[in-house]
């Protein structure tokens, strides 16, 4: 996120200078418009001692360490000590290598496996998977835990260290390890890594009960996120639409000022559209619409577990708007702003991400781990999150086995026409049925056994049933509600 509007600057310079003696010197920096103040330091003689301190280890390492050590791997240790020392997954440390790739990754293209992640309870957690990403496609969802990439264990890594292991080159594979809340055993998933172009704002027009309604999906909000949604607008407005549907679900945020100035274009609304509070709880910014009237047709939000952050900043002021239902799932829970800042010691080429305020909805609510609730709550169909089968060669799932991978087959099965009458993961006659069923529908061998083949194939449909906008329950929710509000 960065700060736009009467925010013009923010600039926080951390100086970690080694002199001959090894003594550090630290100045912060902190100002609005073009007036800079030094921060207020604490109690000088606790300060001195403190920097007396970490000198002194510094130095003892540096001299008896067994092996040599670099000045740069301990001071970047110590950067990092401090940084996680905060326990706040959103703030971190950033090397010149990773904050190229922080900046890459919310400019135009990255390449990866297209995950959002944070460090929970010093765990790599999933905030979201961008829509249409390899990470989405292979099935990895909100919250899943990421153990092992490539064999490797990514346990007492910082975040920046574990997101250049799961990045990667285009083509190349991340072989992932995954514990899912309520699996007992982890999962396994191949992701191959691709381009990631982050065209973050995609538009469709449908027909509905006579009336047309135009679809804007918000993928994250990017650096040209508002340009682009105001594109969509324009084109759908050309349209003649009766209501429209903004979609941020799996929309893991992104810059604040994009979505700021996306939320003014659409939100007509006495409130402000989010407001920034200090660490003193003082309110230093609310951002106001300068829209004067409000759109000339309904508008209806979709949201759910992977909103999160910017997404959430416009579905709060959606919601609080009151004119602007939601539907869907709670979201993520995310009410921080982090500011990413140039280090001063190498060029500028390192980047500190602080959190340094707190986001609070236009009604002065504060989100963080509670998320925000949908006006008009509806669940997607369990066949939506089933996890991906992992069938070996002459080892299919067949009658009597139980396990979770059958439990996930059921599912997919049930959700695709094929009831097995069950979802608990026994392999009884029923399942093997409709295994024999859907086999002989898609041309497979008849044998009632989840062989790698029928695994595949039956994935394959439930992929294509999860995009069938007439399974969407969401999608269709909103579209009720705007032919509801359309009959008034």
């Amino acid at each position: 996120m960065k700060f736009s509007g009467k925010m013009v600057t923010l600039l926080v310079i951390v100086a970690l200078i080694i002199g001959a003696a090894g003594s550090y010197g630290i100045t912060t920096l902190f100002g609005f418009g073009s007036k800079e103040q030094a921060l207020p330091l604490n109690d000088s003689n606790q300060r001195n001692s403190d920097y007396q301190k970490i000198e002194s280890v510094y130095q003892f390492i540096g001299k008896n360490y067994f092996q040599k050590v670099s000045n740069a791997k301990l001071t970047n240790g110590a950067i990092q000590g401090m940084i996680e020392s905060l326990n706040d997954p959103f703030s971190s440390y950033m090397d010149p290598n990773t904050a190229k790739q922080f900046t890459q990754s919310l400019s135009s293209s990255f390449q990866g496996i297209g995950a959002e992640v944070q460090l929970e309870n010093n765990i790599i957690t999933v905030v979201s998977p961008i829509k249409g990403s390899p990470a989405e496609k292979a099935g990895l969802r909100p919250h899943d835990q990421i153990l092992e990439v490539n064999g490797a264990s990514l346990e007492g890594l910082g975040l920046d260290e574990a997101v250049s292991k799961i990045s990667g080159k285009e083509g190349t594979v991340a072989h992932l390890v995954v514990k899912r809340s309520g699996v007992s055993t982890p999962l396994e998933f191949n992701v191959t890594r691709k381009e990631i172009p982050l065209k973050t704002v995609s538009l469709k027009t449908y027909q509905q009960d006579g009336h047309t309604i135009g679809y804007i999906d918000i993928k994250s909000f990017s650096e040209n996120t508002s340009k682009e949604f105001a594109s969509a607008l324009s084109k759908v407005d050309g349209k003649h639409i009766d209501g429209l549907v903004i979609d941020v679900r799996g929309n893991p945020g992104g810059f604040l000022d994009q979505v700021e100035k996306m939320a003014s274009a659409i939100i007509s609304s006495k409130k402000p559209l989010v407001q920034i509070q200090d660490r003193n709880g003082k309110i230093v910014e609310a951002f106001h619409s300068d829209l004067k009237k409000k759109e000339p047709y309904p508008i209806v939000g979709l949201i759910d577990n992977g909103s999160a952050s910017a997404a959430e900043i416009l579905s709060g002021a959606l919601k609080e708007a009151g004119d602007y239902p939601l539907v869907g799932v709670k979201s993520f829970g995310k009410g921080t702003v982090q500011q990413a800042v140039d280090i001063k010691g190498d060029g500028g080429k390192s980047e500190l991400k602080l959190t340094m305020y707190k986001w609070l909805t236009p009604d002065g609510y504060w989100i963080h781990k509670k998320g925000i609730q949908p006006t008009v709550s509806v669940k997607q169909p369990d066949y939506f999150f089933s996890s991906p089968m992992t069938i070996e060669k002459n080892k299919p799932l067949k009658f009597d086995m139980n396990n979770e991978q059958i439990a996930n087959a059921q599912k997919m099965l049930q959700g695709i026409g094929y009831n097995p009458g069950r979802t608990d993961g026994y392999f009884d006659q029923a399942t093997q049925n409709a295994v024999r069923a859907f086999q002989k529908a898609n041309k497979l061998e008849v044998n009632g056994e989840i062989d790698v083949q029928t695994a595949a194939k039956i994935q394959d449909k439930v992929v294509a049933a999860v995009q069938d906008p007439q399974n969407d329950l969401q999608l269709q929710a909103a579209f009720h509600l705007i032919d509801q509000k359309l009959a008034k």
